[in-house]
C-alpha cells in the first residue's frame, strides 16, 4: 500500500539531520546534533503541542491517537486491549500536554505517569492509553529530527525482526490435532519460521466446570495431542510456542509445563494469571519447558520481581499497554542484566507492530516478536494503515528507515471500523 501522507511538505519546512553522523551517536547525541542543524526558520524547539485526536476499533481495544503541532507535524501511536471506554482520558491527557515540545519524550512521559498516581497510573487503562501517546510522541519526535524512532533509541542492532505467526486457531472452535498440524504447516509454507497456539478451552468437554481451572485428564491428553500434531507436521527446526493466558491454576501449568518437554517448545505462555510471581517461579523451576510472562504487567515496575527472583525464563511485554516504547527498552535492557530473552507481546495493527519492531531492533536480547494471521486474512488491518513496501517477508518484518515509526494512520480506511457512539477524531 502506498503512503500518501504529506510528511515530505513539512520535512522541507522542518530540519535536515545528519544521517551519517547519526548512525555511531546514542539517541540523546543524535538528537542534539539534529536540533543544532535545524533549519532556524522551523526549529524544533519552537514545536509546540496543540491536540492529541483519537479513534478506536473493535469495540475500544483498539485505541489509535494522533498528536498534532503548531508546525503541521503529527505523530501517530496505538494502545491495546486495556483501552475501552477511554476517549475521556486521552482528552485530559491533551490538556496536560498541549503548547509543551513533543521532543521531550521521556520527560512528557514521567509528567503524565506522576500526575497520575492516585489516577491509576500504576497499570491498566491509564497506562495502556500513556502507551499511545508515548509512542506517537516518539513518531512525531522522528519525524521532527527526520530520523526512524530506533535510531532516536540509540541505534540498532538489527535491520529486520524476527516475528513467529500467531495463527489464531481458537479453541473455541474446538479445533482437533489434524487442524493444530494444517495450521503449523500453513505459517510454514508462508516463511514463517516459528508458530504459536492457544491451550486454554473454556468449552472443554471434560472441564470440571467453568470455574474450576484445573485441567482434567483428559484436557491434559487433548493439549499434548494438539502440539505434537504440529510438532510431527513441521518437524524439530521450527519453534512451536503454547499460550494459555493466565487460565489455569499452578498445578495445571506445572503438569502442561512437563507434559510438553519432549516436544521442545520455544515456551510456555503464560500458565497462570500475572500476579503471583512466586508461582511463576514453582513453575520455571520444575519444567526444562521455557516459561514466558508479560502481556499482562505493566512498566517496567511489573517486571522487577519476576526478573529479580527468575521466575520466567521469557519477558513478554506489549508495547502497546506496557508503557510504550521507551518502557519497552528499559524493560528489555532490565532483563538483559539477568541474560532473560525479550520477545514481546503484540496484538496491535501494523502501526503497533512496526513501533514495537523499532524497540526490538534497538535491543541486543531481542528473540522473536510476536506477529498476527489476520495481517493477511482481515482486509481491515490493511485498511487502517498506510504504509511502503511488504509488511513481512519470510518471517521477518524488514525495519521502516522513514522519519518515526514509518506507518500513517489512515482515518478514512479506519472510519467505517470506529466504534459506534465515540468521538472519531474529533
Amino acid at each position: 500500500m502506498k503512503h500518501t501522507s504529506s510528511r515530505r511538505s513539512f520535512f522541507k519546512k522542518s530540519i535536515a539531520a545528519s544521517a551519517a553522523g547519526a548512525l555511531s551517536l546514542s539517541g540523546f547525541q543524535v538528537m542534539g546534533q539534529s536540533l543544532e542543524k535545524a533549519p532556524q526558520y522551523s526549529r524544533p524547539s519552537d514545536l509546540k503541542i496543540t491536540d492529541i485526536k483519537c479513534g478506536f476499533i473493535r469495540g475500544g481495544h483498539s485505541l489509535f491517537v494522533k498528536i498534532h503541532t503548531n508546525q503541521g507535524i503529527w505523530g501517530c501511536g496505538e494502545g491495546v486491549d486495556a483501552t475501552p471506554g477511554t476517549y475521556h482520558l486521552v482528552k485530559m491527557f491533551a490538556r496536560r500536554l498541549k503548547d509543551k515540545s513533543p521532543l521531550n519524550v521521556h520527560r512528557l512521559f514521567e509528567d503524565i505517569r506522576r500526575s497520575g498516581f492516585f489516577e491509576g497510573a500504576q497499570s491498566g487503562m491509564y497506562i495502556a492509553v500513556l502507551s499511545a501517546i508515548e509512542s506517537a510522541l516518539w513518531d512525531l519526535a522522528g519525524k521532527a529530527l527526520d530520523l526512524p524512532v530506533y535510531q532516536l533509541l540509540g541505534g540498532k542492532f538489527r535491520d529486520k525482526v524476527r516475528v513467529y505467526c500467531d495463527t489464531a486457531l481458537y479453541q473455541f472452535q474446538l479445533p482437533t490435532p489434524d487442524k493444530f498440524a494444517e495450521s503449523a504447516l500453513e505459517a510454514k509454507n508462508m516463511g514463517f519460521t516459528a508458530v504459536k497456539f492457544d491451550l486454554d478451552q473454556a468449552n472443554d468437554p471434560n472441564k470440571y466446570d467453568w470455574y474450576n481451572w484445573t485441567a482434567s485428564n483428559a484436557e491434559l491428553l487433548r493439549m499434548y495431542e494438539q502440539i505434537a500434531a504440529a510438532r510431527k507436521a513441521v518437524g524439530p527446526d521450527m519453534d512451536i510456542c503454547a499460550d494459555m493466558h493466565g487460565r489455569y491454576d499452578a498445578i495445571t501449568g506445572q503438569k502442561v509445563a512437563k507434559l510438553l518437554e519432549p516436544l521442545n517448545l520455544m515456551w510456555l505462555e503464560e500458565p497462570i494469571p500475572a500476579e503471583n510471581a512466586d508461582a511463576y517461579k514453582a513453575i520455571t523451576e520444575s519444567t526444562s519447558t521455557p516459561i514466558c510472562a508479560g502481556e499482562n504487567h505493566y512498566l517496567a515496575h511489573g517486571f522487577r520481581p519476576l526478573l529479580e527472583i527468575g521466575a520466567v525464563d521469557i519477558v513478554m511485554p506489549d508495547l502497546q499497554k506496557v508503557g510504550g516504547l521507551g518502557e519497552g527498552q528499559r524493560i528489555a535492557n532490565l532483563a538483559n542484566l539477568y541474560y532473560v530473552p525479550f520477545a514481546p507481546h503484540m496484538v496491535a495493527s501494523f502501526l503497533g507492530a512496526m513501533a514495537s519492531a523499532h524497540v526490538c531492533a534497538s535491543v541486543p536480547n531481542f528473540l522473536i516478536l510476536e506477529w498476527q494471521i489476520y495481517f493477511h486474512k482481515n482486509p481491515m488491518y490493511k485498511e487502517i494503515v498506510d504504509y511502503d513496501g511488504e509488511m513481512v517477508v519470510d518471517g521477518f518484518i524488514p525495519l521502516s528507515e522513514k522519519p518515526g515509526i514509518g506507518v500513517e494512520i489512515n482515518e478514512e480506511g479506519m472510519r467505517k471500523y470506529a466504534q459506534e457512539g465515540v468521538p472519531f477524531f474529533e
